[in-house]
């Protein structure tokens, strides 16, 4: 979309791609705002359907049903950032909330590194694997622990293999596909920086959260983040916006730190709202979500104030959700957030939780 177009008016189409947890609370912030929404996304658990007004269950390839969801939007957006750039460059440019260039960096883990490394950010050091020769080579060169990633489709943990020897390097079976290999970065705390940039190139920060991650996936996040990251975060802050302005962004954009001694390491980017933002819907003067959907309609944006002097979000995974009503009655004031997905299986997400306590001034 033109940076210089007027704001979307109340009634227009959101076009949303992704059926998941993400869009479905994207698609609840537009209707706040008088906007409707339509999702794309293949057959599966769709749980974002629920709060759009059509949704398109359509494989990732099928021009013909891309063309027809298109027709019906007055501006497209996305929820993850593995939908294939084939589908979002079969959209006209105009009308994408933003181009097609986040997706083709973030899609690549060797090139979102190069990416964010030429903007002056620290990695940790780390290797191309192909096959085994590759492997042994990165393994001699970086030494161990260490992670081995697929360069794409991983998240919450998938696609990841903790190497914490040679030995167990050794008996590492790769998966076939184009891996880097990384050192383990020894840190202080985990943290997001997450802004959002509107139309007009005007970018705001959120708090960043200190989080917690088991297997792989983020299990908790936590506001104030303590020192490490309040030391840090402004130099993260700064590679943050340069990512943004570099990229023309427009929405929400999350990059993933490490706190370590030598300063903030960069861990991932996600061109889209995040998990360790949910928090915001309750405790900030504006959500992730809100904020999103204003700066891709061009709207101004909203405050991103923190509202409460201490808040906590909580992932809600597999068969927890089945009793999570309990939650309500515990302390903490809890905010509870169900997804709606069918199948409670083990390590998927199926909600999440806010406490949030002391109001602030």
């Amino acid at each position: 979309m033109s940076s210089s177009s007027a704001p979307l008016p109340p009634g227009s189409t959101i076009g949303i791609f992704g059926g998941g947890q993400l869009g479905r609370m994207l698609a609840m912030a537009a209707m706040q705002l008088g906007y409707r929404c339509i999702g794309y996304a293949p057959e599966g658990d769709n749980v974002a359907a629920e709060a759009c007004v059509d949704f398109f269950e359509n494989g990732w390839h099928d021009k013909a049903a891309l063309a027809a969801f298109a027709g019906k939007c007055d501006v497209i957006t996305w929820e993850f950032e593995n939908v294939p750039l084939e589908a979002v460059e079969a959209i006209p440019a105009q009308l994408l909330a933003t181009d097609a260039a986040a997706l083709r960096t973030a899609q690549d883990r060797l090139a979102e590194k190069r990416f964010v490394t030429d903007l002056g950010a620290i990695c940790a050091d780390h290797a191309r694997v192909e096959n085994d020769d590759d492997f042994a080579r990165a393994i001699e060169r970086i030494g161990t622990p260490g992670i081995l990633k697929t360069t794409r489709d991983g998240y919450d943990g998938k696609g990841q293999w903790r190497v914490g020897s040679a030995q167990d390097a050794r008996g590492l079976r790769l998966p076939g596909r184009p891996c880097v290999f990384e050192r383990q970065v020894e840190f202080e705390a985990e943290f997001s920086v997450i802004l959002v940039r509107g139309r007009d190139g005007a970018i705001a920060f959120w708090d960043s959260a200190a989080n917690s991650h088991e297997g792989g996936m983020l299990a908790r996040s936590v506001l104030p983040a303590g020192s490490a990251v309040e030391s840090q975060f402004e130099q993260a802050r700064d590679i943050a916006r340069q990512a943004a302005e570099a990229l023309g962004y427009v929405g929400v954009l999350t990059l993933e730190f490490f706190a370590t001694q030598d300063g903030p390491v960069f861990n991932e980017m996600a061109p889209r709202v995040h998990n360790s933002g949910h928090w915001s819907i309750e405790g900030a003067a504006t959500s992730q979500f809100e904020n999103h959907i204003r700066a891709i309609c061009g709207l101004p944006l909203g405050g991103t104030q923190t509202r409460f002097a201490e808040i906590e979000l909580r992932n809600i995974v597999g068969e927890d959700a089945l009793d999570a009503h309990r939650i309500l009655g515990e302390g903490g004031e809890p905010h509870l957030h169900l997804y709606g997905k069918s199948e409670a299986r083990e390590g998927r997400k199926m909600g999440h939780v806010t406490r949030v306590s002391n109001r602030r001034a």
